[in-house]
This record gives C-alpha cells, sequence and structure tokens, in this order.
C-alpha cells in the first residue's frame, strides 16, 4: 500500500482516486468543490481539508487540474498559490495528469528537480469511460527512472503506458493526439449529417464506414450520433464526458506549439474554429462530439 496525495477530483480526477483507492492503497484526497470531494469519500479516499493536508506523509501525489495556471499556482505558489512543493520531502514523487502548456511543465518540473523532488508530465487520454474504468493512456514525459517509478501506480488507473521522452515530452505528445482528435469528430460527425441529410440510416453508415477506409476512432468507439452507440456522451445527451471548451483550450494549447514549432497546421487551425463555434453556440459544457450539432438542419427537425 502507498500513501496517495490527490488533489483535483473533476471528471477525470474523480474516478482515477476511486481506482487507486479500490487497489488499497490510502488517497488522501483535495478538491475545491464539495460534491467532487463526497464522491472520493464514498469511493473509498480520505478527505483532506485543503492540498497541504492533501499531501501530507505521502510518497506520491497526483495532480489533475484544468490549466497551466492552476498548477503552477499549486506547486509554485504563483499567482498566490500553495507551494505545494515545499510541503513535500526530498525523494517524493509528483505526476501531474494535467493538459497543460509544455513551458509550465517544465517550469514545475524543474523546480522540483531542485528540491530534489521526482516529478514527470502524464496526460491521459481515454476520456471519463476510460477513467472510470481504469483504460486510460498515460502519455509521459520526464527521466526514465521517474517513469518506472511512476509506472506502478499508473497501471491501476490506465492500460497503455508510454514515455514520450524527456520533461514535457508528455504535453507535446498529448496536444498533437487531442488535434487530431479534434479533426476526426469534426470529419465523422460531417460525414454522418452528410448521409443521413441523403435518406441514410446513420447506424448503417458508421457501420459501413467502420468497415472501410473511413474508420477511425470517433467512428468506431465514440459516435457522435445518438442512438447508435450506447455508453458515449451522444447515448446522454452529450453529458458526462470531454467539454467542448476543454477541447477548445487542449486546441489552443497545440496552435501555440505549432507556432513555437514554426509548423504548419492548416486542418488543426480549422478544427479549433469549428469548435470555438459551437462552443459560442451555447455548447462549451456538452461533449465534443455534440459537434454533430454545427452539420445538422435544424429547420428540418434533426437533432
Amino acid at each position: 500500500m502507498t500513501r496517495i496525495g490527490f488533489i483535483g477530483l473533476g471528471n477525470m480526477g474523480g474516478p482515477m482516486a476511486a481506482n487507486l483507492a479500490r487497489a488499497g492503497h490510502a488517497v488522501q484526497v483535495f478538491d475545491l468543490v464539495a460534491e467532487n470531494l463526497q464522491k472520493a469519500i464514498t469511493a473509498g479516499c480520505i478527505a483532506a481539508g485543503d492540498a497541504r493536508e492533501a499531501v501530507g506523509g505521502c510518497e506520491v501525489v497526483i495532480s489533475m487540474l484544468p490549466a497551466g495556471e492552476h498548477v503552477c499556482s499549486l506547486w509554485l505558489a504563483e499567482g498566490g498559490g500553495q507551494d505545494l512543493l515545499g510541503a513535500l520531502p526530498a525523494g517524493a514523487l509528483v505526476i501531474d495528469s494535467s493538459t497543460i502548456d509544455v513551458a509550465s511543465a517544465r517550469r514545475v518540473g524543474e523546480a522540483a528537480r531542485a528540491r530534489g523532488i521526482r516529478f514527470i508530465d502524464a496526460p491521459v487520454s481515454g476520456g471519463v469511460a476510460g477513467a472510470a474504468a481504469g483504460t486510460l493512456t498515460f502519455i509521459v514525459g520526464g527521466e526514465q527512472a521517474d517513469f518506472e517509478a511512476a509506472r506502478p501506480i499508473l497501471a491501476q488507473m490506465g492500460q497503455n503506458l508510454f514515455h514520450a521522452g524527456a520533461l514535457g515530452a508528455g504535453q507535446i505528445a498529448k496536444m498533437c493526439n487531442n488535434m487530431l482528435l479534434a479533426i476526426h469528430m469534426a470529419g465523422t460527425a460531417e460525414a454522418l449529417a452528410l448521409g443521413v441529410k441523403e435518406g441514410l440510416d446513420p447506424a448503417v453508415l458508421s457501420t459501413i464506414m467502420g468497415k472501410s477506409s473511413g474508420n477511425n476512432w470517433s467512428l468506431e468507439r465514440y459516435n457522435p450520433w445518438p442512438g447508435v452507440m450506447e455508453n458515449v456522451p451522444a447515448a446522454r445527451g452529450y453529458q458526462g464526458g470531454f467539454m467542448t471548451r476543454l477541447m477548445v483550450k487542449d486546441l489552443g494549447l497545440a496552435m501555440a506549439l505549432a507556432e513555437h514549432a514554426h509548423s504548419a497546421v492548416p486542418l488543426g487551425a480549422l478544427a479549433r474554429n469549428l469548435f470555438n463555434l459551437h462552443a459560442s453556440q451555447g455548447q462549451g459544457a456538452k461533449d465534443f462530439s455534440s459537434i454533430l450539432a454545427l452539420y445538422l438542419d435544424k429547420a428540418s427537425g434533426e437533432k
């Protein structure tokens, strides 16, 4: 059993912490949202009054926060935050699973290293369902030895563990992945809408494309058309998944990365515009697969 601190218990962090508790670890948790904290307690976690209390006596600490500013505030006290690194002993392992900008990940990691604390950036892929099932993909940047030290803990939350490279590499790989995800989700929704408008059944069309050269993860595992697939956000009003506004955030990170690399990303830029437009129409809190709505003729009564 390992004593683990876990900070950030939202749609992803909550199930991840619960899986660690089910695996027999003593998981000390904190979140600013009382409802999230209560769910974690019900799942077997130990509630802490604040972030500093959550990391007390812990060998491993995991954070899952919305953006780089939150990570830097928590770990480095930027913007009047916690300076949580100062509460950890030398040799402790920090696993930051937030999806953030590369510069912030490297800044926190270098500050941790200067204090003798091990740090990896370990963003995830797999969505809320993957977090609940313990089948996430972890994309890790940092020292190989630190990745190996984290492996047993990560393996109790995910099935696919990748060491992408040095500090910050996890974030770079995650941005590339999510940019591609946005592109093929938008394309899948567009193709389905076209077929349905011409009289095809969306389930039949999905099966055909799924067995043909147009197959992709969005079509096969996360179909955006309601009624085609069970246990995906489209089957529950696009609730409980990866929110559109978070996809917009990730695409913004990808665009900043592309600018830094002087890399042309025309499809990524188009996807960002599409999801930004969708969010601006009041859909920011819905799962990103709700991008389907952009392609539907509302006057025809399609939903």
